[in-house]
C-alpha cells in the first residue's frame, strides 16, 4: 500500500544533544550523520515517502539551525514542518510540543537516531485491528541487553519494560517507531516527565501499548560504535 502515509502526520524526534556522539560528528546534528555518503535524515524521509508520507513534523533541538539549512539545500519531496523547542525537552516533551502541529489520527512518531525496516503498511494496519491508543514496532534482536528488552504477551501487548542488562541475550526491543491515536494526546499531556519512554510508557498500565513485533532489520547510531557498524562515521 504505497499511500498509507498519506494521511497521517508523522513526527520524527530529531532534538537531543548526540553527547556521545560529539567526539565523531562535532558540530554535526545526529540526524545528519552520514550514512553511506547520505544524512540519516534524508534516508528516514526516503523511506517515509516509499509509504506514502506527504507530511513529516522535524522536533529539533540541538543545533536545530544546521539541520533546517540542510533542508533548505535539499528541498525534500515532502512537507516538513520544523518545530524547535525553546529548551531541552526530552522526548516526550519534544512529542508535546510537535504534536500541536500534527492534525491526523493517527499519528506516526518515530526517533531520529534509529531505523527498522518494518512494513510501516502493515504497523497501520495492526495498529487499527488492535484496538489500542499506542502502538510500537517490536524488533527480535540477538543482543537486547543493549537496549532494555520487552516483555510481550500472548496477544502482542506490552507487559514490561525491562532495564538494560549486560546478561540479557536475544529478545524484543523497542524500535522507536509508535502510532499514537489521536485520543491519546490528553493522556500524554497530563502526564509529567521529560522522557517518553520511561515517564508515559512505563507508568501505563500493564498491556496498554499494542506491540507489532517481528524478527526486522534494527539499527541505532547513537554511539560511535552503533553508528560505525551502521556503516557511518565523520562528516
Amino acid at each position: 500500500m504505497p499511500d498509507t502515509l498519506a494521511g497521517i502526520d508523522t513526527v520524527i524526534l530529531a532534538g537531543g544533544q548526540g553527547t556521545r556522539l560529539a567526539g565523531v560528528l562535532g558540530d554535526t546534528p545526529k540526524v545528519l550523520a552520514p550514512l553511506g555518503g547520505k544524512p540519516f535524515l534524508d534516508i528516514l524521509l526516503v523511506r517515509l515517502g516509499e509509504f506514502g508520507a506527504r507530511r513529516v513534523i522535524l522536533a529539533l533541538g540541538h543545533l536545530a539551525d544546521a539541520v533546517t539549512r540542510h533542508l533548505a539545500r535539499t528541498d525534500p519531496p515532502l512537507e516538513i514542518v520544523p518545530v524547535i523547542e525553546p529548551e531541552p525537552l526530552g522526548t516526550a516533551g519534544a512529542l508535546r510540543l510537535a504534536w500541536q502541529q500534527a492534525h491526523s489520527d493517527p499519528v506516526l512518531v518515530m526517533n531520529g537516531d534509529s531505523s527498522v525496516d518494518a512494513d510501516l503498511a502493515a504497523f497501520v494496519a495492526a495498529h487499527h485491528g488492535s484496538g489500542a491508543q499506542v502502538s510500537l514496532i517490536a524488533a527480535e534482536v540477538d543482543d537486547a541487553g543493549r537496549f532494555g528488552a520487552l516483555e510481550l504477551s500472548a496477544n502482542a501487548r506490552v507487559v514490561r519494560f525491562r532495564e538494560k542488562s549486560p546478561a540479557a541475550k536475544a529478545g524484543y526491543v523497542n524500535a522507536g517507531v509508535y502510532l499514537f491515536s489521536a485520543s491519546f494526546r490528553e493522556t500524554l499531556e497530563a502526564m509529567p516527565g521529560p522522557s517518553l519512554e520511561h515517564d508515559v510508557f512505563e507508568k501505563l498500565p500493564p498491556q496498554t501499548i499494542h506491540a507489532f513485533a517481528g524478527a526486522f532489520d534494527f539499527f541505532d547510531i547513537g554511539t560511535p560504535q552503533s553508528l560505525a557498524a551502521a556503516g557511518g562515521g565523520r562528516p
